[in-house]
């Protein structure tokens, strides 16, 4: 596959054709031997048998059968550069020969540190970790050290990592999450302490007059406001600007920090998610992008509240480390990476970004489907819905949308792209109109393929 498709094959063809190949196949044998499910990642997506991937250049990434696939997933929006950036690889090689970590501390965090503060004024302070669970994790402990509360608020549905509490009502469903004023607090796991349930207060998204009565009503408990500016597992869908409002306010006004979590969307602009939507957060947790390929995670924000992490002469109010937090191999990447991410990067990811969703939006709208699309920036997601969906609930698949959902993934995947299922799409910088292109043209072929079959009456 070269990226270009005369797209002449029918949907039993496509089905056929995004199978994986038998080097997938055995490696999957192997590894049922090893792993619980075959895998180390429950986000790994598989149909029933994961792809395995030998290498990726650019804006693509190539099985362990030796075909070639678009990437419109990145590790899950993380590879904003794309596969084995060149000058990351470069500078990797040299901090290879000089030591991948040590017990010391090295000049590369400060510089990556201080890169990160300039763009972000509202980062006065921050600290590196490892992943974006363990960003907000900190976050929270932070937010209860500086408050003396245990308790948070997060937007019903939103993904913040494998940490109990923002782990409540991440996969609730309309069998369990209750009703639209007051959402229950869902576990996520079996045997998670329903403890962890009195302590977190699930929002709406963009419903601004009941979010303000229930934070108002839990204040006393709240330590933290946990919000992604545009959650991604929830929709990726943008806030409203009085939604914004309204959950600022309240916390204002009850001494209640807000958390931004832009482990996924910092990726939305030069300053980030925050700034793009007006948000004027307390604390801000980062991740992905800012490792350039490499394990990462931060925490940041007003020095005042940052001053929880500080050892001073004394024990830490929150005592935070990890053998491998700042470790020199994900700054010296994280570092490279965002230096080439400068405005002018920002900017051509935006217009590309803004090229597709609109032709796709065409796309769907010339054809009158039941299809939307949502999305900022470098970051995109179809929706089975005829109307793009404003929160989690209007966001949520029906049994039968599901499987739209996965037939248009498989479709794709034959056709020789990564689109994932259910989650945020992203572009790449090595990307352009070639691939927008191409992208556009397997999903008008989908909608096509599918209009056909409708009309003969196939499933």
């Amino acid at each position: 596959m070269t990226g270009q498709s005369a797209l002449p094959c029918s949907a039993i063809e496509k089905t056929s054709g995004a199978r994986v190949g038998p080097r997938s196949s055995e490696a999957f044998r192997r590894a049922r031997d090893v792993f619980p499910d075959g895998t180390t990642r429950v986000t790994i997506e598989r149909d029933p048998t994961p792809r395995y991937v030998s290498h990726g250049a650019g804006a693509y990434v190539f099985d362990a059968d030796g075909r070639r696939f678009l990437d419109l997933n990145a590790n899950f929006t993380t590879l904003i550069h794309g596969h084995a950036f060149a000058p990351v690889v470069s500078a990797l090689e040299q901090q290879l020969r000089d030591g991948t970590c040590f017990a010391n501390p090295t000049e590369k965090e400060i510089d990556l540190a201080a890169l990160i503060c300039e763009r972000v004024p509202a980062i006065e302070r921050i600290r590196f970790c490892n992943t974006g669970t363990e960003a907000v994790m900190f976050a929270i402990k932070a937010a209860r050290a500086w408050t003396g509360r245990p308790g948070i608020a997060k937007i019903e549905g939103a993904y913040h990592g494998a940490y109990d509490w923002v782990e409540v009502s991440q996969s609730s469903t309309p069998a369990n999450w209750g009703s639209r004023d007051d959402p229950n607090a869902v576990t996520f796991y079996r045997g998670m302490p329903d403890s962890v349930l009195f302590d977190v207060v699930p929002l709406r998204f963009n419903d601004p007059q009941r979010a303000t009565e229930l934070i108002g009503r839990s204040a006393d408990l709240l330590a933290a406001i946990v919000i992604d500016p545009m959650p991604s597992r929830a929709g990726l869908i943008a806030p409203d600007p009085e939604f914004v409002s309204a959950i600022q306010a309240a916390a204002r006004r009850h001494g209640i920090l807000i958390i931004s979590d832009e482990v996924l969307n910092f990726r939305q602009g030069y300053a980030g998610a925050a700034a793009r939507f007006g948000l004027e957060p307390d604390l801000y947790t980062l991740g992905k992008i800012i490792g350039g390929g490499l394990p990462i995670g931060a925490i940041g924000g007003r020095a005042s509240v940052m001053a929880a992490f500080d050892a001073g002469q004394t024990r830490p109010a929150v005592p935070q480390g990890g053998t491998f937090s700042a470790n020199p191999m994900s700054m010296t990447a994280g570092l490279v990476a965002m230096q080439h991410l400068d405005e002018a990067a920002f900017a051509r990811l935006e217009q590309i970004g803004d090229l597709l969703r609109s032709r796709l939006m065409h796309a769907i709208e010339r054809r009158q489907v039941a299809f939307s699309v949502t999305g900022a920036a470098s970051l995109f997601r179809i929706h089975p819905k005829r109307l793009p969906p404003r929160d989690f609930r209007e966001a949520f698949w029906s049994k039968s949308e599901a499987a739209v959902m996965t037939e248009l993934t498989r479709f794709f995947t034959a056709e020789g792209i990564v689109l994932p299922n259910g989650a945020a799409a992203c572009l790449s910088t090595p990307m352009g109109e070639t691939e927008i292109d191409l992208i556009v043209q397997v999903f008008e072929h989908f909608l096509s393929d599918r209009a056909q079959r409708m009309e003969w009456g196939q499933p």
